[in-house]
């Protein structure tokens, strides 16, 4: 067995639903679709469901997926051997440095994470007159024969002048059929849904340049600012343009899911603190005990100083082999160093997991000296899911979490937002950094809020703290909400409205409508 294979389990009968079906029509019958569905909805049993109807009616000779690494791993393989239903279906994942010898194998579907879709086209950029192009191995391509494409979390795709974006866009004429899944399709804005919109229907809903869509539906920043406004009127043409493409499912109509209680707990700076944060804030400068000074090149620099001030900490050097003092904190980037300014925040979260009394409580963490002091806080062997965790490591931390082992696990959003089913022992997220990224707030808090909680409530904790830029993003991550709320609303109403007119006029004699 592979180290970073989960414990399988005896394959079950899958057992539909109404909506499950619905959607697995919807899939079949249009060669451009997108489920909005929240996680816990079964989405990719689903897909698996409609790719296995399709094979039968031949209609799908090799399907792709595309999703992040995690859900790779940790999802589509084992959707499939999950269900009698599907158990002659092959899935392959396609990673690893054996992963161009295994590429010939058969499969029905081949998933590749988005980072590999290169490899697969061996896509490179070249130089050519004076022009830059994107070149691609389109006899590879072609030999390969892929026909549908599968692209799980397509929010993944939505910034259109992404290296992944623009080399999908080569082969995206390609594929008889493309099918999406996402439940964050506008976590920061409705200019998100652009890109996604075009992986789907070359730009048939929505247009196909990101330039013509936004002057369209918005109006350009003013100065100083680099944000779009929405035009009046512009969302309820953004939103019928979208019916017809996407189906939109809440977990709220379809499960038994407990109340979600949000938390919010105030962390108030020590007055040596609050003079760092100040100055930083106002200055982009700030002096630091002992004399070391600390600055910030720009405003959306000073910007992430300040979050990390805010948590307790600070870097200061790109390279920790400098003689300036500083820890060194090991990230993706190398090595940095940085300084400790307060504690209160690390306080306040020991204070949350004393006062939970042993209830298992995920904790969201931002930075890499965020993750050092909450250990030497909570233990250095607590458990932690970030950037350098294994596919293995993930799955072994993940069952010990479901069987109530882990009493506190640090996650990082990125890492931890995709891909793993953690709702079966902790009903508890302690966010000790908030994101700006709503995305990966709401998949993250969905990693315990979803199918198969078995807590009577979800409560979500923010750890803010006062008159500081937690605020400011706390309150950002609202908005959002309730901008991505209207965009599920508008297409679940028209959802509605299409199951009652079908009621509506069906005949006697005519079971179908």
């Amino acid at each position: 067995m592979r180290e970073d294979a989960p414990l399988r389990l005896a394959p079950v009968p899958w057992r539909p639903t109404p909506y499950m079906l619905r959607a697995v029509k919807f899939l079949v019958e249009h060669a451009a679709a997108g489920l909005l569905y929240d996680p816990g909805l079964r989405k990719t049993s689903i897909t698996l469901a409609a790719i296995k109807f399709l094979k039968e009616r031949r209609d799908l000779r090799r399907g792709l997926g595309l999703a992040p690494l995690r859900p790779c791993y940790l999802v589509w393989p084992e959707e499939a051997r999950k269900w009698l239903d599907f158990s002659k279906l092959t899935v392959k994942v396609l990673h690893g440095p054996d992963k161009e010898d295994r590429l010939g194998e058969p499969a029905d579907v081949t998933v590749v994470n988005f980072d590999g879709l290169a490899w697969l086209l061996r896509a490179e950029w070249r130089v050519s007159g004076g022009r830059r192009s994107l070149w691609w191995d389109k006899e590879r391509w072609a030999r390969l024969g892929f026909d549908t494409l599968v692209m799980d979390e397509l929010s993944k795709l939505k910034h259109s002048g992404t290296r992944r974006h623009r080399i999908l866009r080569q082969v995206l004429p390609t594929f008889q059929r493309r099918g999406g899944l996402t439940g964050s399709p506008a976590s920061n804005s409705l200019l998100d849904l652009h890109g996604q919109a075009y992986c789907l229907d070359e730009g048939r809903a929505l247009g196909r340049y990101v330039t013509h869509y936004r002057m369209r539906w918005f109006a350009p920043p003013f100065y100083g600012s680099r944000k779009w406004i929405i035009k009046p009127g512009a969302e309820e043409e953004i939103y019928a343009r979208l019916r017809p493409l996407v189906r939109r499912e809440a977990a709220e109509d379809h499960l038994e899911l407990p109340p979600k209680l949000d938390n919010v707990v105030r962390v108030d700076l020590p007055p040596a603190a609050r003079k760092v944060y100040d100055e930083m804030e106002d200055e982009l400068v700030a002096a630091l005990d002992g004399g070391e000074v600390v600055s910030a090149a720009n405003a959306g620099a000073a910007l992430t100083k300040c979050r990390q001030l805010a948590g307790g900490a600070v870097y200061t050097e790109d390279d920790a082999a400098t003689n300036k003092p500083g820890r060194a904190a090991r990230t993706h980037r190398g090595v940095r160093a940085w300084r400790e300014v307060h504690a209160a925040k690390v306080e306040a979260l020991t204070d949350l997991v004393d006062e939970l009394q042993g209830q298992p409580v995920l904790v969201a963490y931002e930075f890499q000296h965020d993750l050092v002091r909450l250990r030497a806080a909570l233990g250095e062997d607590t458990p932690a899911i970030g950037g350098g965790t294994s596919m293995g490591e993930s799955a072994d931390v993940a069952r010990r979490w479901n069987a109530g082992e882990v009493p506190v696990l640090l996650v990082h959003p990125q890492a931890a937002g995709h891909g793993l089913n953690l709702q079966e022992a902790g009903a508890h997220v302690a966010w000790f950094t908030l994101t700006w990224d709503y995305e990966l707030y709401d998949q993250l808090n969905r990693r315990l809020y979803r199918s198969g909680v078995k807590a009577r409530r979800v409560t979500i904790h923010h750890l803010v703290a006062r008159g500081t830029v937690d605020e400011v993003v706390l309150a950002a991550l609202r908005r959002k909400a309730r901008g991505q709320g209207a965009l599920f609303e508008a297409l679940r109403r028209r959802g509605r409205t299409s199951q009652r007119e079908v009621t509506e006029t069906k005949k006697p004699g005519h079971p179908r409508g």
